[in-house]
């Protein structure tokens, strides 16, 4: 046992998550030594495991499946990307012991569209799905500046609904697979379709020349969407480098320090394959 501040991960299940991985790479990068642990929390109680982590001195953690909205109820204070998104994946002890609930997915689907140089100034921009996965991520990409950004999903009223909580921060507007129109310089997979196996109904005219296609999910092959999206001949990235994103963000509102994502990166990649 170490002296070393104490970080973790909460979900159910964990013992597949990468964040352990990813923070002792932070960790051993900025030379900031930290004990970063994975937390399998039950269902029933993820307060309680949580407050036991605060007993034995816990400076933060990352959330994840299912516990993202429980974790609303833990902080004393909620970030506005917390709010908006309505779920945390990170929650930050301060120096007085104040637990401020944060969401870093946005930030972090930001920092690996930036590093890939994907278009976001002036481009139309559509999102396929309105689940809980978009919610965070829909203001980081309206401060982007977008001509336009579109949201698809099997349930209209779902898609509608969630542009109107956002049409005050830009151009945005919900609709129907079916209802699709024009081409996108980005187009952003939010759905389960890359677990189901099963591609939404999409037009094949969907891209512009140099658009990017862009999967939440990743693995060691081509999700279902950017398998369909390549054969268009369109550039593919998945979400490998949105988790090592919000990740670093994450350290940054812990630590107060950036790390450079792309070593650590590079080497979940590695193994990957």
């Amino acid at each position: 046992m170490t002296d070393f501040p104490l970080y973790a991960v909460f979900g159910n299940p964990i013992a597949h998550s990468k964040s352990p991985q990813i923070h002792s790479g932070f960790a051993e990068q900025l030379d900031d030594p930290v004990r970063y642990e994975t937390r399998l929390a039950p269902v029933d109680d993820f307060s309680g495991h949580w407050r036991a982590f605060l007993k034995e001195g816990g400076r933060g953690a990352n959330v994840t499946v299912p516990f993202k909205e429980q974790a609303t109820a833990l902080a004393d204070r909620l970030s506005d990307r917390a709010r908006q998104a309505g779920a945390v994946n990170t929650l930050v002890v301060g120096e007085h012991g104040e637990i401020v609930g944060d969401n870093t997915d946005g930030a972090g689907l930001l920092l690996d569209l930036e590093r890939l140089g994907a278009p976001l100034t002036d481009a139309r921009i559509l999102v396929l799905g309105a689940g809980g996965a978009v919610r965070g991520v829909i203001k980081p990409l309206l401060a982007t500046r977008p001509s336009e950004l579109v949201m698809a999903n099997r349930t209209v009223e779902k898609a509608t609904g969630l542009a109107e909580l956002f049409r005050a921060h830009g151009d945005i507007r919900g609709c129907g697979f079916e209802d699709i129109e024009g081409r996108f310089d980005l187009v952003i997979n939010a759905t389960s379709a890359s677990l189901s196996g099963e591609l939404p109904p999409l037009p094949a005219t969907l891209f512009n020349e140099g658009a990017l296609a862009y999967d939440m999910m990743y693995g060691a092959a081509l999700t279902v969407f950017l398998e369909w999206a390549h054969t268009h001949g369109v550039r593919c990235a998945d979400g490998l480098g949105m988790l090592v994103g919000q990740a670093a963000e994450a350290w940054y509102q812990w630590r107060g320090t950036r790390p450079d994502t792309t070593p650590i990166l590079e080497a979940l990649r590695a193994d990957l394959r």
